[in-house]
């Protein structure tokens, strides 16, 4: 029955997991596409130092000349894909966990770079950094319940 009501909630987990993943996705593609714009981004242009066109065009929105945001589209899509297609896979919470680790300190990585070398927000940056934030810690969440799931198993033998 607690084996039952564990893995009901590590349902729960994933699910959230996964609409949140959904959501970074759509964030992503949405400054990948503000990346490429010409025009300029009206709902995001909040004075000197809230301007996602500032952060999105700078020299500091590519790596080896790919979009961040388009890392973002792929990092998203595969915690989404752990968390739906691979979710009943053994290994799937420790990947979510590396994975939504690995996207939250690039996130904070590129958050130092707003914040000390253009000295200007995007508002689809933070919400990325909060989105990827709750994953990594319903990730870690996750991975923590699956460790005491198996300890549960390993005693009902």
């Amino acid at each position: 029955m607690i084996v039952n009501s564990s893995r009901k909630n590590n349902g729960l987990i994933f699910t959230l997991i996964a609409v949140l993943a959904l959501a970074g996705v759509i964030d992503s593609a949405f400054s990948l596409q503000r990346h490429y714009a010409k025009s300029a981004t009206q709902f995001c242009d909040i004075g000197e130092k809230f301007n996602c066109d500032i952060v999105n065009r700078s020299e500091w929105s590519q790596v080896m000349g790919i979009p961040v945001a388009a890392v973002g589209v792929v990092g998203y899509l595969a915690l989404l894909l752990l968390a739906t297609a691979y979710r009943s896979r053994l290994q799937t919470p420790v990947l979510l966990l590396v994975a939504a680790g690995l996207g939250l300190a690039f996130a904070l990585y590129l958050t130092y770079i707003e914040e000390f070398v253009l000295d200007a927000w995007c508002i689809l940056c933070l919400i990325s950094l909060a989105l990827i934030a709750a994953i990594t810690v319903l990730a870690a969440t996750l991975k923590v319940r699956d460790r005491q799931l198996m300890r549960l198993n390993q005693l009902h033998r």
